[in-house]
């Protein structure tokens, strides 16, 4: 007599030949919970155990090293709880979060600190088969967010303005408003940095640092050539040295000298070099 016909459809958060788990990492002070946890979620197909752990140090050690998109926390543990132990976790490394308790008063907590979902002790099959479809449809919004995000850092990025809000980037003419854009941006540590195209004499580098020279003062960044010739015109803002970038519109008078170099003399009197390599620029200057 033939057995059963086997289900050949793919499991839940996998598809036909896109199968990426979810990197899961297990997180409890007790090796008895940890190791029912891992033998529940053996049943799904789509979890992927990539490592246990029985403390908040050695959680936040384990995050940065394997970078896990799930972490089941326990929230009472010895040394660091489930709740500071995600506190000393860079945003940027924080997994999708669900925390086991065996107090249900630490529910409320537990959503303050954005997590997915709570679990007590014992785990329960039928609560333990929601929590993972919330871990699912969380993981499948944060990934398009992610993606649009990206997006919209790099439509920003084109003009050098922060990242652009979604209806700002719905426009039909998002992209020819930024190339319009009349000021370079510049991220300087936590800040930008906006300077009128106009008011700039000519940029030049300074180790790791760019020295923007303006009608009013000199703003010295953290930024490197390569980020600011992106956002600048070439035609309005030509590289005339390997460390030098001029506002062709304020330049008076073009000298020659030895080896095919010039030199640029500016409407405020500054003189710059212009080298022998970029010396095809010269004609956006006269």
């Amino acid at each position: 007599m033939s057995g059963p016909i086997a289900d050949t459809r793919p499991p839940h958060g996998l598809k036909d030949g896109a199968i990426r788990p979810i990197r899961t990492l297990i997180v409890d002070d007790e090796p008895l919970a940890r190791r029912g946890l891992v033998l529940r979620l053996a049943g799904h197909p789509d979890i992927e155990i990539v490592g246990e752990c029985g403390d908040g140090a050695a959680a936040i050690a384990q995050v940065h090293r394997l970078q896990p998109e799930l972490m089941f926390l326990d929230v009472q543990m010895p040394g660091a709880d489930g709740f500071a132990t995600l506190g000393q976790i860079p945003a940027a490394e924080m997994p999708l979060v669900v925390f086991v308790t065996a107090y249900d008063h630490y529910a409320i907590q537990a959503f303050e600190a954005s997590a997915v979902d709570y679990l007590l002790k014992p785990v329960d099959e039928r609560r333990l088969e929601q929590s993972l479809e919330r871990v699912r449809q969380a993981r499948e919004h944060r990934a398009a967010l992610g993606h649009c995000s990206q997006l919209l850092e790099l439509l920003g990025g084109l003009s050098g303005r922060p990242p652009l809000e979604l209806d700002e980037a719905l426009q039909p003419d998002a992209l020819e408003q930024l190339q319009r854009d009349e000021r370079l941006s510049v991220r300087d540590g936590g800040r930008v940095v906006r300077v009128p195209l106009h008011s700039i004499r000519w940029i030049d580098a300074a180790g790791d640092y760019m020295c923007i020279h303006t009608d009013d003062d000199t703003l010295v960044l953290r930024a490197t050539m390569r980020e600011l010739e992106r956002q600048l015109d070439p035609r309005r803002f030509p590289r005339i040295h390997r460390s030098t970038i001029v506002n062709a519109r304020r330049v008076i008078e073009t000298r020659p000298h030895s080896n095919g170099e010039s030199f640029l003399r500016l409407d405020c009197g500054q003189e710059l070099k212009l080298s022998r390599s970029y010396r095809d620029r010269l004609q956006l200057l006269q």
